[in-house]
């Protein structure tokens, strides 16, 4: 059964890796100007920080 849950942790902290990596590059690939670029780059930043911080810790559940 440990496994099963490892391979499901797996999964969950791969599509957070992937969905954080591509928020950060998301961020950079704005075209606003101005304020709006920063409120976007700001969130796109936050969800991709957090993204990756999930990823790092489901991969510390599964060591």
């Amino acid at each position: 059964m440990s496994e099963w849950i490892d391979a499901i942790l797996f999964g969950v902290a791969l599509v957070a890796f992937t969905l954080g990596l591509s928020s950060i590059v998301m961020g950079f690939m704005s075209s606003k100007e101005g304020s709006e670029a920063l409120h976007e780059r700001i969130e796109m930043g936050y969800l991709g920080v957090s993204g990756l911080v999930v990823c790092l810790v489901l991969g510390y559940l599964i060591v």
